[in-house]
């Protein structure tokens, strides 16, 4: 099979096979063709991968670059909502999820330390306190209520925002820029503004924890002189960005997936003890941050094919863990499936650096909410459901729930 696959625009694609399932289209090109060539819309020939073992193997693989810069140099490629870049643009400062080693090495490891597992597991009762507290802020509405203005956004907010010093007071203004930075077919200048606003706003912040440290996270690097304000400012909003758009729709689509699969949810309330392992079969199952980009520097063989050197590759982490080869029947949603392994936090020297902090966000999260909303539905059908399809990362707008009765 040599035929080329031409790439729709809108990556990632619509889910046209259920609102948690890959697109039909991607799940016959990984059957048939794991490591496809593809055209982009500029006609630009790239390519796309979709097999498990292969995304994993080229995420492992620092030969391909997760740097724009170099990528733009060599290929010139659109994004939908952004105007064709065929200039190699500057990196930008702090921004260490597009860098790659030593740069990315560099910066990464200053905040190693702040995500260990062990300080992650000292946060877990105050984590659980701070879910706890909304859940008494969402039972003292009268149902229905948009469980993401009621819980999936405020828990992650509340919690990276105490972790990096942010004040929650400022969440109104940065939820709205990161919401517009993340739209795929906003105007350059609405997206440009978003960012510049978010910037700026963090600039000020880093400046003044630099002049007057507290005891968070950007006030550690802020005491670090090697660190740039510059470089500061990228770091912050990397991780306040990562921090609670991810969770936050991890939190919201997972509830959706949980009411449309009662019996899921019904396993989950008989043992609490499946919890672990049910987040890991959600980010698996669900996978809201579906498409990155690669650049190959040099040629390289993936999946029996060879990746010329300068190639853009699209890389479907969706896809890749809804392989058969890999997962048995994969396009289910299954509570009991030890689903370790899965792709959803990245792998190789990108893999989410906060991956134990959205774990137990969401062991706690998922938790709370089977137990203290034992009837919690859905308050519409569930075709009338928004997903987010215009974003980067995969969810729902709005969750409408109701309930009869809430247990302490």
């Amino acid at each position: 099979m040599t035929q080329t696959v031409p790439l729709p625009l809108g990556l990632p694609m619509e889910r046209d096979a259920g609102p948690f399932d890959p697109p039909r289209d991607i799940t016959r090109l990984r059957e048939a063709r794991p490591v496809s060539p593809l055209i982009f819309p500029n006609g630009h020939e790239g390519w796309l991968v979709t097999g498990y073992d292969a995304v994993r193997q080229l995420m492992a693989d620092t030969r391909f670059s997760s740097r724009q810069d170099i990528g733009v140099l060599h290929v010139p490629y659109e994004t939908p909502g952004m105007p064709a870049m065929t200039e190699p643009s500057p990196q930008v400062p702090g921004l260490f999820i597009a860098m790659d080693p030593p740069d990315h090495t560099r910066l990464r490891r200053k905040l190693t330390g702040a995500f260990t597992v062990k300080r992650m597991k000292r946060l877990e009762e105050h984590i659980s306190d701070i879910v706890e507290r909304q859940l008494d802020e969402m039972a003292r509405l009268a149902p229905p209520v948009d469980l993401v203005k009621a819980f999936a956004l405020p828990v992650p907010s509340l919690v990276i925002c105490e972790m990096l010093g942010v004040p929650y007071e400022d969440r109104e203004s940065f939820q709205a820029n990161s919401a517009r930075f993340m739209e795929k077919d906003v105007a350059l200048d609405a997206k440009m503004a978003a960012y510049t606003g978010l910037t700026t706003y963090l600039a000020e912040l880093v400046s003044r924890k630099r002049a007057t440290p507290g005891e968070d996270i950007l006030s550690d690097l802020a005491r670090d002189d090697d660190l740039s304000i510059e470089e500061l400012t990228g770091i912050a909003f990397l991780l306040l960005l990562a921090g609670h758009e991810t969770t936050a729709n991890q939190l919201a689509l997972g509830t959706f997936a949980l009411l449309e699969h009662p019996e899921q949810a019904a396993a989950l309330r008989a043992e609490p003890d499946l919890l672990p392992d049910a987040v890991e079969e959600l980010m698996r199952y669900l996978s809201v941050a579906d498409i990155f980009y690669r650049y190959a520097t040099e040629d390289i063989e993936l999946g029996g094919e060879t990746i010329g050197k300068g190639s853009t590759v699209v890389v479907s982490l969706l896809a890749a863990n809804h392989d058969p080869r890999r997962f048995d029947n994969p396009d289910a949603l299954d509570v009991h499936r030890r689903a370790r392994g899965h792709l959803s936090f990245g792998h190789g020297v990108h893999q989410c650096l906060g991956q134990q902090l959205a774990r137990i966000e969401m062991r706690a999260g998922f938790g709370g909410l089977l137990r203290r909303f034992p009837t919690l539905r859905l308050a519409v059908p569930a075709d009338e459901v928004k997903l987010r399809t215009d974003m980067n990362i995969y969810g729902v707008h709005a969750l409408p729930v109701t309930w009869t009765e809430t247990e302490r």
